[in-house]
């Protein structure tokens, strides 16, 4: 890992929101591909010792991706993220909710803000998430923080691969 590449992680429970900045050594197009194709996604968003298995993406405003985390022995955590906007290579926003295997959400959802940007070689990625449930807040993040510096690991290892 490149300590000197940026990476911060905070939170506003009063406004039930997580602010994550994350930079990556490699170019714009490459990192938003490695979020917006589920052949990507699949290879590092889930933590080790899971696995991620995306069983349909279509990445348009309407569209939806369906997918689930995989555990060691077998058991799955759906979820589903629906697109709200895209402008290509620059931002995207989605909805994520939890589910079933048959895409009935559990409510309340999430929020997230995507921007990228790219200075020198270096693509900088701003998330921003606003949970509808401050107790959906509170219960997730703990281990979120964990398995998602833990997937963001992942992808700078995967970028290394593909740069």
């Amino acid at each position: 890992m490149n300590n000197d590449l940026l990476f911060d992680f905070n939170v506003d429970k009063a406004a039930k929101m997580v602010y994550i900045t994350r930079e990556f050594n490699a170019g714009q197009s490459l990192v938003w591909d490695a979020f917006t194709k589920a052949e990507l996604l699949d290879q590092w968003v889930a933590p080790a010792p899971m696995r991620a298995k995306t069983k349909y993406m279509n990445f348009e405003v309407g569209g939806r991706r369906f997918y689930a985390m995989i555990s060691p022995d077998g058991q799955e955590r759906w979820a589903v993220q629906e697109f709200t906007s895209i402008t290509p290579k620059t931002n995207f926003k989605m909805y994520n909710a939890f589910s079933d295997e048959n895409e009935n959400r559990e409510l309340p959802g999430s929020e997230w803000d995507y921007n990228f940007s790219e200075q020198n070689g270096i693509t900088k990625v701003d998330i921003t998430i606003f949970n509808e449930s401050f107790e959906r807040l509170e219960k997730l993040l703990e281990g979120f923080k964990m398995g998602f510096t833990m997937s963001l690991t992942n992808l700078e290892d995967l970028l290394a691969t593909l740069s």
